[in-house]
């Protein structure tokens, strides 16, 4: 991604021309990728030019049953890793504010903090390897229920002739107040920052959610978990996707208007 490497070299960093030769002398090395097989495939290249002690922290978002296996790798070749997922999106990501959920060693989440928190409000160690990303699929299964269940009362309000500002006023001073309706709320005007004020540019976009519902789905269907709102969202997550993927993931709310 040459527009990536630019304007990453632009804010300081330094932009080796191959992972490997980047990971070469590095103390901490901070992975970030779309799905795990990604994930498998860095790790098999960038292990071996490691250094010994090197600490591998991975913060995408892919199945427990990857993270182990990643785990398990590193540790063949003597390194540490750490599972260490992230909520909060964009916004959280520019201001420094994001959650960590970490899976792994307790001497290695203590090398990792500090590493960590200047780009975190919190960082939570979750247990042991995948217990992170078992933390993130749980979170994020919430947080789309949430988000549909804001999104149907936003539209019921306007069926029924309320005005979003009073609804807002209502529930953020009631028990109805959320993430999704304090920080995300899917409407224009009582939260200026949300990405309904820019015609739903992503914060997490709506193809990110699909991907973490896949995962949670995934994850229901092999302990045999009971999940029916969390299933009725990942369908109604992986419908909405297929045409808005690229739009944030409150704009739901426009699928639930065309109802």
């Amino acid at each position: 991604m040459p527009a990536a490497a630019t304007a990453a070299e632009q804010r300081g960093v330094s932009v080796q021309p191959s992972a490997s030769e980047a990971v070469a002398g590095a103390g901490v090395v901070i992975t970030m990728l779309p799905h795990g097989d990604a994930v498998k495939r860095c790790y098999a290249d960038i292990l071996p030019a490691a250094g010994p002690g090197t600490l591998f922290i991975d913060s995408s978002t892919i199945s427990v049953a990857d993270a182990r296996e990643v785990h398990a790798l590193a540790g063949s070749h003597g390194l540490a890793q750490l599972d260490a997922p992230v909520s909060g999106g964009v916004t959280g990501a520019v201001a420094g504010r994001l959650a960590f959920m970490v899976g792994g060693e307790p001497d290695a989440v203590q090398r990792a903090t500090p590493v960590l928190e200047p780009m975190a409000a919190k960082v939570t160690h979750c247990g042991a390897a995948g217990a992170g990303q078992a933390a993130k699929i749980c979170n994020n299964m919430v947080l789309a229920v949430q988000q549909v269940a804001v999104a149907e009362a936003f539209v019921l309000a306007e069926k029924l002739g309320l005005a979003d500002q009073a609804l807002f006023d209502v529930m953020t001073g009631a028990t109805g107040n959320c993430w999704a309706l304090h920080t995300n709320c899917p409407v224009p005007g009582p939260v200026p920052t949300s990405p309904a004020n820019r015609n739903f540019e992503p914060g997490f976009a709506t193809a990110l959610m699909d991907k973490d519902l896949h995962l949670a789905m995934d994850a229901v269907g092999s302990t045999g978990a009971n999940a029916p709102l969390g299933s009725h969202a990942a369908q109604i997550y992986r419908e909405f996707a297929a045409e808005h993927g690229g739009e944030d993931f409150s704009a739901v709310i426009n699928l639930l208007r065309s109802s």
